[in-house]
């Protein structure tokens, strides 16, 4: 079992600052990003387009030397925040298209993808789903050309049967699951439960660990907000040994979405304290 970081982990640094953080004193490159998953001494990452300065090829071709130079698996993910918006916006379909070949050219086998988000969470899920298989089914022929597989992650929006009837409609080698252990726990849904359920059909994960904020609402969608994995109500060591009897071959990607009050603007400490316990478990996992 292996170790990595999901570049959103740090979306404070790449200019994304929410409203209870402080903007940072000094910006963070996707290269500086890098260097810090290296000096963490991690397996692997996942590096999230939205925070990518450019598409040049020439740009690719440099994070692809620097991956590979640190020897780290890799995903490429697409689709912060609402992807493909319930399957209702082809602009983005065509955008989650054109990535597939980007995937590639950065050494990446896995590309994380969005389907729907917070923002439809309350809307029918049924046409939702409809929509979403049809495109899904035409996207995995390309990524089929390319050898990416896709993996869709639960994003605040879908329940773990959904996601599994998603998986099962789509029917394809080249379409799994992006398995986020915090984002089912906001739906009120059982991440343990749902592991046994989808275990199979992961290809990448997002760790999290989420705790109660007293500074939120329990409406709101961070009301269950980010801690340093080991600290929280998510029993992730139970989730990697479900994922480790599946035979998962990819890694345990932390992620700090939005910080728990005690942990506002101190991500990087969160995220070091994770990869250390987390490297715990998957060596518990040998």
């Amino acid at each position: 079992m292996k170790v990595g970081i999901d570049s959103y982990s740090y979306h404070r640094f790449f200019g994304e600052v929410y409203p209870d953080q402080d903007k940072p004193a000094k910006n963070m490159t996707m290269e500086g990003f890098l260097e810090r998953a290296h000096e963490l001494k991690v397996d692997g990452v996942s590096l999230e387009s939205c925070f990518f300065p450019n598409t040049d090829a020439g740009w690719f071709k440099d994070l692809k030397a620097q991956l590979d130079e640190y020897k780290f698996d890799r995903v490429y993910a697409w689709g912060h925040p609402d992807g493909l918006e319930r399957g209702q916006n082809m602009e983005a379909y065509e955008e989650m298209v054109t990535m597939i070949p980007y995937a590639k050219a950065i050494g990446a086998d896995v590309m994380r993808v969005v389907g729907s988000g917070l923002m439809f969470r309350h809307e029918p899920h049924g046409p939702q789903l409809a929509a979403l298989v049809k495109l899904f089914k035409k996207a995995v022929k390309v990524a089929k050309d390319y050898d990416v597989k896709l993996a869709v992650e639960n994003h605040i929006d879908f329940t773990s049967d959904e996601i599994l009837q998603l998986l099962t409609e789509v029917d394809s080698v080249y379409f799994g699951l992006n398995f986020d252990t915090g984002n089912f726990l906001r739906l009120l849904d059982d991440p343990i439960a749902g592991m046994e359920k989808l275990a199979p059909f992961v290809l990448a994960t997002h760790i999290k660990d989420l705790m109660p904020d007293k500074n939120a609402k329990p409406t709101d969608w961070h009301f269950f907000a980010g801690v340093p994995v080991g600290q929280g109500l998510i029993d992730n060591r139970a989730l990697a040994q479900l994922l480790h009897k599946a035979d998962y071959k990819g890694f345990l990607a932390v992620e700090i979405d939005h910080p728990h009050t005690d942990w506002v603007n101190k991500e990087d400490d969160a995220v070091a304290i994770s990869v250390s316990e987390l490297k715990k478990i998957a060596a518990e996992m040998k």
